[in-house]
């Protein structure tokens, strides 16, 4: 049986973000995906969730951050 790649503690993960801001923990084995960029390099998976947990402070979209701005303006 073959493990979840995006679950092995053992495994080499990067930090990638989307243009919404929303972070997502990802295999370095696996192609990054489009609209995606990498905001941390290869790293443990610990490291890596620890580097979210620091720096995607605000789970809104960037898109609702905006329109809530807007809106508050």
């Amino acid at each position: 049986m073959m493990s979840n790649p995006f679950e092995n503690p053992d495994a080499t993960y990067l930090v990638l973000v989307n243009d919404e801001g929303q972070h997502s923990l990802w295999p370095e084995s696996i192609e990054v995906p489009a609209g995606w960029t990498v905001a941390k390099t290869a790293d443990t998976r610990d490291a890596c969730l620890a580097y979210v947990e620091e720096t995607w402070t605000d789970m809104r979209p960037a898109s609702l951050v905006k329109a809530m701005a807007a809106a508050e303006a």
